[in-house]
């Protein structure tokens, strides 16, 4: 056991001992989840998370949130590049397999892991394995609920704890607590509020489990849409929709993969903008155009309504207001944003 891991509770006579709780999963989202179960006391006796992957300028390896977290508390750790035991990764596989038997896990946590389990994994833990998703399923099954949530001016979110089976988050409920989302609150904030949200339901499902079955309810049938991934292409602002919605995307791309657009052919960051309604009886401007620059903000045409631009990066600078950007980047009324010539 590593320096600063509390110690597992020890069981007095006739009490029922803590389940093993095996994790699965990759981002801080996860990381998040996967602290709060080891500070509860649950022995942890296998950790499965992606591999290292490069990043930064130089792309060198670094770990997941998760390993890090591990590898400082002292879990036992796998990182397998599959686990399809007929796929390319058969050996990686096996291995997983063998390490997850040895566990003896009586659940399996996952959490935003990057990995389909195959059925094998579904059927190993004597609990099944539990998922940790960040939606009010069956709205927005997929890999970007929080992005999708806001991007289509949902008013409310939440987390589901799903009992896993082969569909893609089809499991049954567990759990299912809302949490609203906040007119201006950008999907890094409202990530940080889910993993909070999803960290505290596990850990109590956990405390549940141990004194029997969860309930459980099928999910309904109506109201079924799916969080497809983030494409980098949609990132790129079509100044010919409409302002509501490129503002909705703006919080919804923001950290990852960040508004775009370009000022003079020059990438240009957007990590912070609202929605205003055009002038009355104004004469009609291309989308893109540039009708204000001000300590307030940069006023860009849209297809319908105006996208007041109050935070922006160029490439290689840092996040700034537009005041300041201004001070250093003039922009004049007429610019065509998104217009490389």
């Amino acid at each position: 056991m590593s320096e600063g891991t509390p110690a597992a509770p020890v069981p007095r006579l006739g009490e029922p001992r803590p389940l093993r709780v095996a994790f699965a999963g990759t981002p801080a989202f996860a990381a998040t989840a996967l602290q709060a179960i080891g500070d509860a006391g649950y022995p942890i006796p296998l950790v499965l998370t992606q591999p290292d992957r490069p990043a930064g300028r130089g792309l060198k390896l670094h770990p997941s949130p998760v390993k890090a977290l591990a590898v400082a508390r002292g879990w036992p750790l796998a990182q397998p590049r599959g686990l399809r035991l007929d796929g390319r990764w058969a050996d990686d596989a096996a291995a997983a397999r063998a390490a997850l038997a040895a566990a003896r896990p009586d659940v399996l946590v996952v959490a935003a892991y990057g990995l389909i389990l195959p059925r094998w994994v579904l059927e190993l833990p004597r609990l099944g394995c539990l998922n940790i998703h960040a939606s009010l399923l069956p709205r927005w099954r997929g890999a970007a609920p929080i992005q999708r949530a806001i991007e289509a001016g949902d008013t409310e979110t939440g987390i589901t704890l799903m009992q896993m089976d082969e569909g893609l988050d089809t499991g049954d409920i567990v759990a299912m607590e809302a949490l609203p989302i906040g007119a201006h609150e950008s999907a890094g904030v409202l990530h940080d509020r889910l993993a909070e949200l999803g960290a505290r339901l596990v850990v109590q499902a956990l405390r549940a489990a141990e004194a029997g079955p969860l309930p459980r309810r099928p999910q309904p049938a109506q109201g079924v849409t799916y969080a497809h991934k983030i494409d980098k292409a949609e990132a790129v602002l079509d100044w010919s929709a409409p302002a509501a919605l490129l503002a909705r995307r703006v919080r919804a791309f923001d950290p990852v993969p960040g508004a775009m657009t370009t000022l003079e052919g020059a990438p240009l960051k957007v990590w912070a903008a609202h929605a205003e309604p055009g002038p009355a009886g104004a004469p009609r401007t291309a989308p893109g155009t540039v009708l204000a620059a001000d300590a307030t903000g940069l006023r860009v045409q849209t297809g319908a309504g105006v996208l007041v631009l109050t935070e922006v990066q160029r490439a290689g600078g840092r996040r700034l207001a537009v005041r300041d950007f201004l001070r250093g980047t003039p922009v004049a009324v007429g610019t065509r944003l998104g217009d490389a010539g």
